[in-house]
């Protein structure tokens, strides 16, 4: 086996949550092996910009401002891929995250609907929406963004763990569901990775410190080493690989 089957030439795919971070990242690694890529996010600057940076490496790319919650934006989007790259080898459902925390007795019903939206809801919306053309071509690589948070309990998370324990059940079933037109489906659970949403974790050298103590990698991940995964899950290499659960957390569940 050569090292041409993790390219992505000749493919192109959609990363929701392009953005910034993990997303910004994959969308970049995705281009550099050779992959067209169309960027979703809710800011049309930043994936503006991004898109201009894709274009620099030779490889088209799609800015489409998205989001991720609204069904018809999800739907527009999808239709705005296929029109512009005639096909969706790979999506990425990256889009999610949270930005408080708080004890499940102390968590209004807004807060649970929002995160379950974000980090569930659209994941569906996406998988069925650009599911049905990868079905009827029968080829495709789907990878949905769950979380070390998705594999065991997240205290104060509670309505981001169950979204990201949906994530990975979802994940294995569209496997089981999809394995025989082709179409592959992985789920990947990062760990702590330095981005701009945790900065104020890693950004402070002690409570930074205190986030990886337990690691046995004793640092925080970079949004790069998220997307050489995915990388592979889209190429040809990991060709026999649907229903994986890929942890990539510096070894903090070990």
């Amino acid at each position: 086996m050569g090292l041409e089957v993790f390219s992505l030439e000749g493919k192109s795919a959609l990363v929701t949550g392009a953005s910034r971070g993990i997303g910004a990242a994959i969308a970049t690694a995705f281009a550099e092996a050779g992959a067209d890529v169309a960027l979703a996010a809710r800011s049309t600057s930043d994936i503006e910009q991004l898109a201009g940076k894709i274009e620099s490496l030779g490889r088209r790319a799609i800015a489409i401002t998205t989001d991720v919650t609204d069904p018809d934006d999800v739907r527009a989007c999808v239709a705005k891929t296929l029109d512009g790259f005639g096909k969706i080898d790979t999506l990425v459902n990256n889009a999610g995250g949270t930005r408080f925390m708080a004890p499940l007795i102390d968590l209004r019903p807004d807060g649970w609907h929002k995160a379950i939206a974000l980090n569930l809801d659209s994941v569906f919306m996406f998988c069925q929406e650009a599911g049905r053309h990868m079905v009827a071509r029968g080829s495709g690589s789907v990878i949905n963004m769950s979380s070390v948070a998705g594999v065991h309990g997240a205290p104060a998370l509670s309505y981001y763990s169950a979204a990201k324990h949906a994530v990975v059940g979802l994940t294995k079933t569209l496997a089981m569901e999809w394995g025989d037109s082709g179409v592959r489906v992985n789920a990947l659970c990062p760990g702590w990775v330095k981005t701009e949403l945790n900065r104020p974790f890693w950004s402070d050298p002690e409570t930074s410190a205190s986030f990886v103590q337990n690691q046995p990698i004793k640092r925080w991940g970079e949004p790069e080493e998220i997307a050489a995964a995915a990388v592979w899950l889209a190429s040809e290499a990991a060709s026999y690989v649907t229903g994986s659960t890929i942890v990539i957390d510096g070894g903090a569940l070990a």
